[in-house]
């Protein structure tokens, strides 16, 4: 999705490049609206790739999938190794926050997280 709120179309814009769908809001309209009106139009499980708190939240309220731009470009990155036919790993400076309960067990969050991630 893309902002068409300052200079966009009286329409929005839709295609498709690559297999992916490319959406342009319509003029005055933000991406942020755009979105929230897709993800809840469709009652189906989204995979919104987003970093956005707000958005993240009414995704997991209407039952989708929210996944952290960041955690997104990490699996494009490894598929675009495993593509190249090489087997590096990324070893990124990430230190996972302090959380509460068994650490071994995921939360409802997470687990819909994995299974997400594992359809990428």
């Amino acid at each position: 999705m893309f902002d068409g709120w300052k200079g966009g179309s009286r329409q929005e814009t839709f295609s498709v490049t690559g297999g992916v769908a490319v959406v342009y809001s319509r003029l005055g309209e933000k991406a942020d609206v755009l979105i929230k009106r897709i993800i809840s139009k469709e009652k189906r499980e989204w995979i919104v790739v987003t970093s956005d708190r707000e958005i993240a939240s009414y995704a997991w309220s209407v039952g989708s999938i929210p996944i952290p731009s960041e955690d997104f470009l990490c699996i494009l990155k490894r598929k675009e190794i495993i593509n190249e036919g090489r087997n590096e790993d990324y070893d990124e400076e990430y230190y996972e926050p302090q959380k509460k309960g068994n650490p071994r067990k995921l939360s409802r969050k997470g687990k819909a997280v994995r299974r997400a991630l594992s359809k990428l």
